[in-house]
């Protein structure tokens, strides 16, 4: 666990040094869970976001986008159960003073217990070798079975706690188990209490009388006031899908790890509108696509798995996360929710205004079924830069730190590198840029030595290096280096753009999703 909290804070460190994040307004010391996207960041977080936009959009032909307002009428989060539901779990330690989730400190004490399994089948493993049957180990040895009996004791308590919203029983727990304040090491812990999660503003001058109104803290209820006008406009026919990227704001109170849980974020949602009583079948069909998608990047398939709620929001009747393996864990970075009918139904009942669909197949009118996939993409960048970082060492003993990026995804996708800084090879490099750079994103860089070129490259993730020698100038060849592999070939000029092209395309992600 310490190597692995160990990566990720040379994960964090690598991205700030490579231009990838950086925390916001740092010259003023920062502010609290909140980051900026640097000049490599930006570029694979807008490709991240094209790979998603054109999966939904391009590859199937009933979903369409919208880009809705980030400031709407308060009465929607009313409608949509923000107000009244959008909360966390919170308890104070009197003598640290420090804030915690209540269910996050319960998530780790099963952590803590499933670890303690792991680390007595790896203890076995190495004990008995290729003879170790893991299942038979699991299912016969006494510790194992012990903790395991802990686990689904505390599971089946804690799931009823949140189901029941029994606050007194979640800090009961929390004193039952021994859970201790990371900080100051004490079970001295106040009440749990709900804190509203939503950033509140108010629009219009005091004069006129200001309205209160929220910055949103998700963008699917911008989707659902749109289904009308989307659905007449578009002539859609069900079943259809409306996607849209776009910023939200929640105020966590315990947002840590890095990007993962911030204040203001990006998420990528698609509301998929369907018949009532099909939504568990299209529900099963978008949990698969969805994996296919994260797969598709070939990060390790190994890095993902599917995760059923224990707690359905008030919302939905069938709901999975798709986790990846991060460097503190498994954690969500996708959830794919079945939400029946209660956002259209209850914006129908705040706003007053019919909102159903005829289905001429049918010959009937009916507020259609959603099922929903929500990514975010701030998490799902993490993910990408912690399953991407390498650090491998060499023949000969030296090293290099290597971000294996999905070669689309990668912000740079071709260092152009003259040999020396002299006799015509810049300028001829920088030729070579000049015809290339309309078809992807390339950059020139003649400072230091080639090797240390190399590795500049390497730490962005750029999939390919082109050197310009002196025998360029005669054979108009290059010499192109492969980033994962370090080998290298001699090609033709004239024949680069296409070579890379094939490449670092975005179609090619999207053709093994749709022929899988």
């Amino acid at each position: 666990m310490a190597q692995q909290e160990d990566v990720f804070k040379k994960l964090v460190s690598h991205c700030k040094e490579y231009g990838f994040v950086f925390p916001s307004s740092e010259i003023y010391d920062g502010l609290g869970a909140v980051y900026d996207y640097g000049q490599n960041g930006v570029e694979l977080k807008n490709n991240i976001k094209k790979y998603w936009w054109d999966s939904m959009t391009l590859l199937n032909e009933n979903v369409v986008g919208i880009d809705s307002a980030i400031f709407m009428h308060p009465t929607i989060w009313k409608a949509s159960g923000h107000v009244d539901a959008f909360n966390d779990p919170l308890i104070d330690n009197k003598d640290s003073k420090k804030r915690y989730r209540a269910d996050v400190l319960i998530e780790e004490q099963i952590a803590k217990l499933e670890d303690k399994i792991n680390k007595e089948i790896e203890k076995a493993a190495k004990r008995f070798g290729d003879a170790f049957d893991e299942k038979q180990f699991r299912e016969t040895n006494s510790r194992v079975l012990e903790n395991q009996a802990k686990i689904n004791e505390l599971h089946a308590r804690f799931a009823k706690a949140l189901n029941d919203n029994d606050l007194a029983d979640l800090r009961q727990i929390i004193l039952d188990y021994e859970i201790v304040c990371p900080v100051s090491g004490t079970r001295n812990w106040t009440d749990v209490r709900q804190f509203n999660l939503m950033f509140a503003t108010e629009m219009g001058s005091t004069a006129d009388g200001a309205m209160k109104v929220y910055l949103r803290p998700e963008t699917a209820q911008g989707i659902f006031v749109n289904f009308l006008n989307v659905q007449k406009s578009g002539r859609m026919k069900i079943p259809f899908g409306i996607a849209q990227i776009g910023k939200a704001f929640r105020n966590e109170i315990v947002a840590r790890q890095f990007i993962f849980r911030m204040r203001e974020f990006e998420q990528m949602e698609m509301q998929f509108f369907v018949r009532p009583g099909e939504e568990l079948d299209w529900f099963a069909k978008w949990k698969e696509m969805r994996l296919k998608w994260h797969k598709a990047l070939e990060l390790g398939d190994a890095k993902y798995r599917y995760h059923d709620h224990e707690k359905l929001a008030h919302y939905a009747n069938a709901a999975t996360d798709i986790e990846f393996e991060m460097p503190f864990g498994f954690k969500e970075v996708e959830g794919i929710h079945s939400r029946t009918d209660f956002d259209l139904s209850s914006h129908e009942k705040f706003s007053g205004k019919k909102i159903h669909y005829f289905d001429p197949e049918q010959n009937q009118s009916y507020i259609p079924y959603v099922v929903e996939t929500s990514i975010g993409v701030d998490r799902m960048f993490l993910s990408i830069m912690a399953g991407s970082y390498c650090e491998e060492t060499l023949e000969g003993g030296d090293t290099r730190v290597v971000l294996k990026l999905p070669a689309a995804l990668a912000p740079v996708k071709l260092a152009i590198l003259p040999l020396v800084k002299k006799d015509g090879l810049p300028e001829k490099a920088l030729e070579i840029m000049e015809t290339l750079k309309f078809n992807f994103n390339c950059r020139y860089d003649e400072k230091d030595t080639v090797g240390k070129r190399y590795r500049r490259q390497d730490a962005i993730g750029t999939p390919y290096c082109v050197t310009v020698d002196y025998d360029s100038l005669n054979d108009n060849c290059v010499t192109i280096r492969y980033r994962d592999t370090m080998e290298q070939e001699r090609v033709p000029i004239a024949e680069l753009g296409n070579i890379i092209s094939d490449k670092v395309s975005m179609k090619n992600l999207l053709k093994k999703i749709a022929e899988s």
